[in-house]
């Protein structure tokens, strides 16, 4: 079975994983869809008969080569874009998870057109969507709280 991504007739479930390797987080550059040219967190859609976990710790596979293992769900976000007639063209529902680096160096998929590590102080320099910043930052501090009790 198959799903549109593109003026779905329900929302689709994406998952996404946040890295942060020595204070900086790992961000991926759109290179198609709908945020082509801006940085994000890397992640793509659930597939069917996967659990949340298994999707994202395989999104990270093939987006950034990292084999990652999910510690936490950070937040779960909508995004949700009309077309200029109103229609709704675009409708996600995406569940990101701080995850741990396990092994791999992170390389750019063929859906990237670029990556990069970035300190939390550097978010600003790179467009960056305001609700994937906020939700970056929300995870940067869960990442502290988290080596503070180790």
């Amino acid at each position: 079975m198959t799903f549109q991504r593109e003026y779905p007739a329900q929302p689709v479930v994406g998952v996404a994983g946040i890295v942060i390797r020595d204070g900086q987080v790992l961000l991926v550059r759109r290179g198609k869809s709908r945020m082509q040219g801006q940085w994000s967190i890397p992640g793509g859609c659930l597939e069917l008969g996967e659990t949340i976990k298994q999707g994202v710790e395989r999104e990270m596979r093939e987006e950034t080569g990292l084999e990652v293992r999910c510690i936490t769900m950070v937040d779960a976000v909508d995004a949700i874009d009309r077309d200029d007639s109103g229609r709704i063209r675009f409708d996600f529902v995406i569940l990101d998870y701080l995850c741990e680096w396990l092994r791999g160096e992170a390389a750019s998929s063929s859906d990237a057109a670029g990556h990069a590590w970035v300190l939390e102080s550097e978010l600003a320099g790179y467009q960056v969507d305001e609700v994937a910043a906020e939700v970056i930052r929300k995870a940067f501090r869960l990442h502290r709280e988290l080596e503070q009790r180790r």
